[in-house]
């Protein structure tokens, strides 16, 4: 059976629920989502699900429309909407019950990549499904060739790991020990199970609140408050495109290669702005079909969302009102919705981070002002797995390591944090808790001068990031913005680009060209990753000049570069702060670059 993946019509408000009341019935949704998030972090036992808030907790209602979320990292924010309606259409409304509780986590029934899960729970009122709470959250391992969910040269879908269309765990409020035991079986993490039951715990409670919830006001006012709150989602969506010029904005991005090596994979999008409606239409974009990167439709859908939400006011609800509002072309066959089949674990971010990139390098020249591209360069995570020396249990480390990187200027404000705002929200595991947990010690996590592209508003800084082993380990990686690191905007430069280094610090160090599979680590070696960093926003030659000395002081720009790249001379001392601008320099050489610049443009 196909995933549905065309959009129930959004119905207008049942007559009799008033503004404040919808609007108090959305804010207790909201409020369920985040304690079901909150839930997980606070019961599963595996650094992914209890520490990285790599989760994402929604309200459908029992026509599958997406009522509420509680946004985990915005790339999920549509990642459990087409598993839930594909349940809907396997089992029938018939069939969801009082206690049951659903598992899915398959890419090619409208999930991410198979570590995602999405467990869910309905809330039956008089025999009537009315709201379906859903909690997603990333697993350390789900099968497949390697451990960590990320099988770097997987030769399809089935190679990556266990796929669960969706399957009912509970029946009635009765756990069906034998699906349990099965995905328990396929699975190599050891704290799994326990991860399971608090992704579980976290839809049951979803589900209780929300009863609740309709005791107290009425399924009928429930109902209207769902679609009273779509309809203004809808409304002030519209409002905010039409404030945009009409107009077709192309946008392309490139991923520097798969694991396997298959260079520049493109992603192209044409954006039409006219009047209200919004078209965002990736045809052109790579339809290879030897690639091992793929995003799927729902993964692509999440980041096309990510994006334009974050160029929109975020008092806007996201629900279905907003989603819908968006008219999404994505050929079948392209890098970015392929055939059913392909490997898909490393395009959950890569081409997925991409679809944002185009999107904003389109959206750029609409309205430059709004955009900040929701990109990363990570490719995927650095996983890393073995015994441990003190227990000889087998462990495996996701890589949600603490480190800065790729995060973008925006108009009025340097890029700044740790991560780009398409994984806002992420919480990385720090030194002390990993080398508590793993055999490992972080040597650095540093950040790099020069790393942040140049601006009127610069980049944030990329870090130089070092752990090193205690135990031997086996890591697999894949390295992309080398290349292609990440896009500055309105004139801005690009961040600097990634460099990966594995086994370093002993006599095998080598610097990955673009993939580590498999890739041994004796005790006292070292993965070395210098994050690059993110693009700047408008003309580096703009920016105040007492803003680059501030920035040459705090050692994230050099004396070098704010000559080079921002045109500010500088005279006095780092060391005894009595750094300070020449002015009448400073003009004579920021003249001086645009005459060059000029005669550049000129000449070609």
């Amino acid at each position: 059976m196909a995933i549905t993946t065309e959009r129930p019509a959004a119905t207008t408000a049942a007559p009799g629920i008033d503004p404040i009341t919808a609007e108090v019935i959305r804010g207790s949704m909201e409020t369920v989502c985040y304690e079901m998030a909150t839930h997980v972090s606070l019961a599963a036992t595996t650094p992914i699900l209890n520490q990285s808030n790599e989760r994402n907790a929604t309200v459908m209602n029992g026509e599958g429309l997406l009522a509420a979320l509680s946004v985990g990292i915005p790339q999920f924010m549509l990642s459990s909407t087409l598993p839930v309606r594909f349940a809907l259409d396997f089992f029938g409304r018939d069939n969801f019950h009082e206690g049951d509780v659903f598992v899915a986590n398959d890419p090619y029934h409208g999930g991410g990549h198979l570590p995602d899960y999405n467990i869910f729970s309905p809330v039956v009122v008089d025999g009537e499904v009315v709201l379906i709470p859903s909690i997603q959250c990333h697993h350390a391992d789900t099968g497949g060739m390697t451990p960590g969910g990320y099988p770097v040269d997987a030769l399809d879908i089935w190679a990556e790991g266990f796929r669960i269309p969706v399957i009912k765990l509970y029946e009635r409020g009765v756990e069906r020990r034998d699906l349990t035991y099965l995905l328990r079986t396929n699975c190599r993490t050891p704290t799994f199970i326990g991860d399971l039951r608090a992704q579980v715990g976290a839809a049951q409670l979803g589900a209780r609140r929300l009863t609740a919830l309709c005791q107290r006001y009425g399924v009928a006012a429930v109902k209207a408050a769902v679609h009273h709150a779509i309809d203004v989602a809808a409304r002030r969506f519209h409002e905010e495109v039409a404030s945009w010029p009409d107009g077709v904005y192309q946008g392309d991005a490139w991923v520097d290669h798969d694991p396997k090596g298959n260079r520049d994979i493109h992603v192209h999008v044409a954006i039409t702005v006219s009047g209200d409606k919004l078209t965002v239409d990736f045809t052109g974009s790579d339809t290879r079909q030897n690639l091992s990167a793929y995003s799927t439709f729902g993964n692509t859908r999440g980041y096309v969302v990510a994006q334009i939400a974050s160029a929109m006011d975020p008092s806007i609800p996201k629900n279905e009102g907003f989603f819908a509002s968006i008219d999404l072309r994505v050929p079948e066959g392209t890098c970015i919705n392929p055939a059913v089949g392909r490997p898909v674990a490393a395009g959950t971010h890569h081409p997925g981070s991409e679809i944002g990139e185009a999107i904003a390098l389109a959206l750029a020249q609409a309205i430059p002002e709004r955009v900040v591209p929701q990109v990363y360069k990570l490719a995927s995570p650095i996983v890393s797995y073995g015994k441990h020396p003190d227990t000889g249990k087998f462990f495996i480390d996701a890589g949600t390591d603490t480190y800065a990187g790729w995060c973008g200027a925006g108009f009025g404000t340097d890029g700044w944090g740790a991560r780009n705002a398409n994984s806002g929200n992420l919480i990385r595991s720090t030194a002390e808790i990993n080398e508590t947990l793993l055999p490992q010690r972080r040597l650095s996590t540093d950040l790099i001068t020069d790393s942040g592209g140049p601006g009127r508003w610069r980049g944030h800084c990329g870090s130089r990031y070092v752990k090193q082993f205690t135990a031997p380990v086996t890591v697999n990686t894949w390295i992309v913005g080398v290349r292609h690191p990440v896009p500055g905007v309105a004139g801005g430069k690009p961040g600097a680009a990634n460099r990966l280094m594995v086994r370093a610090l002993g006599e095998h160090e080598r610097v990955i060209d673009h993939t580590a599979f498999n890739e041994p680590h004796e005790a006292g070696e070292a993965l070395i990753l210098e994050c690059g960093g993110g693009g700047g926003w408008g003309d580096p030659l703009d920016r105040d000049p007492e803003a680059v000395r501030d920035d040459v002081l705090d050692e994230y720009v050099s004396a070098g570069s704010a000559e080079r790249e921002y045109g500010v001379a500088l005279i006095g001392s780092i060391e005894d702060l009595s750094l300070r601008v020449d002015v009448e320099r400073t003009r004579a050489l920021r003249d001086q670059l645009r005459a060059q610049r000029s005669g550049e443009i000129a000449a070609r």
